[in-house]
C-alpha cells in the first residue's frame, strides 16, 4: 500500500470548476490504475472516474462530459478536472490506487478493487 494525498477541494458556485490532485510517493503509481470516488453523508461511496495504467480514462455517467481524469507519472500525480459543477456534485472526494497492476478497464469498479486510499478532500458546490 501507498499513502495518497488529495488536494484541491473547496467551495465553488454552480457552473464553476475545480481541479483535484492525488499525489503518491515516487513511483507509487507506476503500472497502477487510479480511481476517484465520492461520498456524501448517509450514502455509499460512489465511483466517479478512473484512469488506467496507460492513461485511458473511464467515467461514471453522471460526470461524463464534465469531468476529466488525467495523470502525470513524472509527478506521481493523478488529476480530476471538474467543470460545470452542480450542487449534486457536493461530496468528499477520494482517490484510490488499484490493488492490481495493468488493469485495462474500469466500468463501475468496486471499492474492494482498490487497496490504497487518500484521506479525502471536500468539494462543495453552492446553488
Amino acid at each position: 500500500q501507498v499513502q495518497l494525498v488529495e488536494s484541491g477541494g473547496g467551495l465553488v458556485p454552480a457552473g464553476g470548476s475545480l481541479r483535484l490532485s492525488c499525489l503518491a510517493p515516487a513511483r507509487g503509481l507506476n503500472n497502477y490504475g487510479v480511481a476517484w470516488f465520492r461520498q456524501t453523508p448517509g450514502k455509499e461511496r460512489e465511483f466517479v472516474a478512473a484512469i488506467n495504467w496507460s492513461g485511458s480514462p473511464f467515467y461514471a455517467d453522471s460526470v461524463k462530459g464534465r469531468f476529466t481524469v488525467s495523470r502525470d507519472n513524472a509527478k506521481n500525480t493523478v488529476y480530476l478536472q471538474m467543470n460545470s459543477l452542480k450542487p449534486e456534485d457536493t461530496a468528499v472526494y477520494y482517490c484510490a490506487r488499484d490493488r492490481s497492476v495493468f488493469r485495462v478497464a474500469y466500468v463501475y469498479p468496486a471499492e474492494t478493487d482498490f487497496g490504497s486510499w487518500g484521506q479525502g478532500t471536500q468539494v462543495t458546490v453552492s446553488p
